[in-house]
């Protein structure tokens, strides 16, 4: 019979036994996922992108230069006249069919009504609202990779069990063909020993399938190839202290650190500033700019000169477009804050399940510790008595199978307690 591997100390969340100093760790699959993931690169992206929207914001501020030439022909140039007692009098402009133009002219905003100010302000809090996002998604791909990293453990000791089964089954049958040899037991026993050892085989096989699939979504998830097959290292570490902490103190760290909620309050400061640079829009607009120009001609004194002029522009009517912007804007801020609220409670709702589902994995290990010592003991009295003629094999084939059963909910209940911590450090705001 195979040997029962046990938790490790529940200070270490351990899941399995530890394995060699080669194996890959949880650490190390979160830096290659973190390297290769497509949805955490879009999200550094969307920053990177929000932070130079904010760049540009901030550069209205800044008078702007532009410079522009040109060419121009005519087929036929037109000239000078003047008219006067029967005269008329022509004279050229250009030197002849064509002439060159340019100029150079430096603006800068002198009073918008806010509308620079409230971009920036808008700009500046969609970076944050990008920023929060992106620490999201790194949180959210930490905890998938971890579910996939014990998906793996688990499906590895579920085959370990299976393989145990089989093992113990054989080790059965042989032991009652021998029996049924020297005629101690029915033939019927060998029968129904075959049948659950033929039972045994398939949900082996079943098994070794889990494994090949949740190592191929392991890898999936890390970027990696799908048939690679890495030696996991066996701990899962884990904040097991977290889950002793009052439950109204961890609600409240999670409601002030979760960057979901730093993301949508920045996202509903950032829509009302928008709001307001739409109300700016209505205000006068006021400008200075200066002017060098360059201009090819035959009848001014000079062919260059300079200039320096304040624009006043105001829009007094515009059917209400700004309006009605500025007001979807609102809305759109408004409807924001109402999901945060709603936000608010999801996590609190969060906590507490992690919350306790720490503490009922932890109440499921203690009890599956014993559960597995008692079907140990059982199989091996239950054994004895079938060899000494004091037991069926009925009995037997029972013990076999309250034995793999204890052991799996064992097992499967050390993986929920990990991840049942790790889940209780993502609704907290720690992973």
């Amino acid at each position: 019979m195979a040997h029962i591997m046990v938790l490790a100390a529940v200070a270490t969340a351990a899941v399995l036994a530890p394995g060699g100093a080669s194996a890959e760790t949880l650490q190390q699959a979160w830096r290659l996922a973190i390297e290769h993931d497509s949805e955490l690169a879009a999200a550094s992206a969307d920053f990177q992108g929000a932070l130079s929207s904010e760049r540009a914001a901030r550069a209205a501020r800044w008078p702007s230069l532009m410079a522009s030439a040109g060419y121009t022909r005519f087929e036929s140039a037109p000239q000078f006249a003047i008219a006067g007692s029967g005269l008329t009098l022509q004279a050229p402009i250009f030197s002849g069919d064509d002439y060159v133009m340019g100029s150079v002219q430096m603006k800068l905003p002198l009073y918008t009504g806010g509308r620079i100010s409230a971009g920036i302000e808008a700009a500046h809090h969609e970076a944050m609202s990008a920023s929060d996002a992106e620490r999201v998604a790194r949180s959210s791909l930490r905890l998938d990779v971890a579910q996939s990293y014990v998906n793996v453990l688990r499906a590895r000791r579920l085959l370990q069990a299976a393989e145990s089964e089989v093992t113990s089954l054989t080790a059965h049958v042989a032991d009652v063909d021998r029996m049924v040899t020297r005629e101690l037991v029915a033939r019927s026993d060998l029968l129904a020993g075959r049948v659950a050892l033929a039972n045994a085989e398939q949900e082996r096989v079943r098994a070794d399938n889990a494994v090949a699939l949740a190592y191929a979504a392991y890898n999936r998830r890390l970027g990696e190839s799908l048939d690679r097959t890495p030696d996991l290292e066996d701990q899962v570490p884990v904040d097991s202290a977290l889950a002793a902490e009052p439950l109204d103190v961890l609600i409240k760290r999670a409601l002030e650190s979760r960057n979901e909620i730093g993301a949508l309050s920045a996202r509903a400061d950032g829509l009302e500033q928008q709001s307001a640079a739409e109300r700016a829009d209505l205000r006068p607009q006021l400008a200075v700019s200066v002017g060098y120009t360059y201009l090819e001609s035959q009848i001014l004194d000079r062919k260059d000169f300079t200039t320096v002029a304040v624009g006043l522009t105001w829009n007094l009517f515009d059917g209400g477009q700004a309006r009605n912007r500025s007001s979807a804007l609102r809305s759109a801020s408004i409807a924001t804050r109402h999901r945060m609220e709603d936000l608010r409670s999801a996590i609190e709702l969060e906590v507490r399940e992690a919350w306790l589902g720490v503490r009922e994995a932890r109440a499921r290990v203690a009890a599956s510790g014993d559960a597995v010592a008692q079907a140990e003991e059982n199989l091996r009295i239950t054994r004895e008595l079938y060899g000494s003629g004091l037991g069926t094999n009925t009995q037997v084939l029972e013990a076999v199978a309250l034995q793999i059963l204890a052991r799996n909910n064992h097992d499967n209940a050390g993986f929920d307690e990990s991840l049942a911590n790790l889940k209780l450090a993502r609704a907290v705001g720690t992973l």
